[in-house]
């Protein structure tokens, strides 16, 4: 074995702190909290993942590769083992006072911040009380659990500081198709029913389906049933993303498919190879053009600007922190 280093030497040293039948807890120690992105994929600069590793296991997951930097390549132990990052709250608010004001930060981009671990470790809460003790910025979170609910009273002080808005993740309102591609998140319905209570407490709560998953969940009354329980539950907005496959989400996802569709699997194997992760031609264009005919049927499209929050620093150049 060679010598590891980094963060692959912090995961080797990390102590399990709860052993389940399926899934390993650690405890991570953790240098810094804000991650700076470099893709140009993504309407953010900076982001936070409270945890490595998800409990959900989304076949279409492409953030298994994450595990690889702590020399752990089975794509199955992205969610078998889960590391909870040590919370420094001195830490992350240094951190904090180094992003200009208005930057945009999003939480839960690799790992979802509120998977079934949070309910033990709360780190994610910590990290959402230190943002409510300061001004300024444009939070997002992103998940598919509907844990969400637990945090309303945070989430209201946060959104009185900041621009702040929560996307919940549906990629069907079908129960049994969904308990296949994402077998340990929350029922559909459970997600929605969060989503209505966050509107009821006055916040931005949006729904996407990413992915969409050609010739699965990709057609139009897929798509507008989501959209539909999406308006009814008072979301903000709607939309989704087309499927793109890694090599590590490749590893899962095209197993899956010859068990539960075997008469996809060829056609997945010729679009998605390993050179190729997203797809090409006009299907893409297509399901975006679907989608937005969508979102002007249930009026997503009319979208009214976001208003300032009641805290927002007057002059930027001022302490974000009180």
């Amino acid at each position: 074995m060679p010598q590891l280093i980094g963060i692959a030497r912090l995961a080797a040293e990390s102590p399990l702190v709860e052993a389940k039948r399926r899934v390993e807890y650690f405890e991570l120690e953790t240098r810094s909290f804000l991650a700076k992105t470099v893709s140009d994929r993504v309407p953010f600069r900076w982001m936070i993942n409270p945890y490595r590793g998800c409990e959900f296991g989304c076949k279409y997951c492409y953030a298994r590769y994450a595990h690889e930097f702590m020399e752990l390549r089975d794509p199955l132990q992205f969610e078998r083992k889960i590391f909870a990052k040590q919370f420094d709250r001195a830490r992350f608010r240094e951190e904090l006072k180094k992003i200009p004001p208005g930057e945009p930060i999003a939480i839960g981009t690799a790992t979802d911040p509120y998977q079934p671990a949070e309910r033990r470790y709360r780190v994610t809460r910590a990290i959402l009380e230190v943002l409510a003790e300061c001004a300024g910025y444009d939070v997002h979170i992103t998940t598919k659990s509907d844990l969400t609910v637990r945090d309303i009273d945070v989430f209201q002080e946060i959104a009185r500081r900041h621009h702040f808005s929560v996307h919940t993740t549906v990629t069907t309102v079908d129960c049994q198709l969904a308990r296949l591609i994402e077998p340990m998140a929350p029922r559909p319905d459970l997600r929605l029913n969060a989503v209505r209570k966050l509107t009821a407490a006055g916040l931005r709560a949006s729904v996407f389906c990413s992915p969409v998953m050609p010739l699965i969940n990709d057609g139009d009354p897929s798509l507008d049933a989501i959209a539909r329980a999406a308006s009814k539950a008072g979301a903000y907005n709607f939309g989704g993303n087309v499927l793109f496959l890694k090599d590590c989400a490749r590893a899962v996802f095209l197993p899956f498919l010859e068990q539960h569709f075997p008469l996809l699997v060829r056609r997945y194997r010729e679009r998605y190879t390993e050179k190729i992760a997203y797809l090409r031609g006009d299907y893409p264009e297509r399901v975006h053009e679907r989608i937005e005919a969508i979102r002007k049927r249930y009026g997503f499209d009319q979208r009214q600007p976001k208003p300032e929050p009641e805290l927002w620093p007057k002059d930027p150049q001022l302490s974000l922190f009180a």
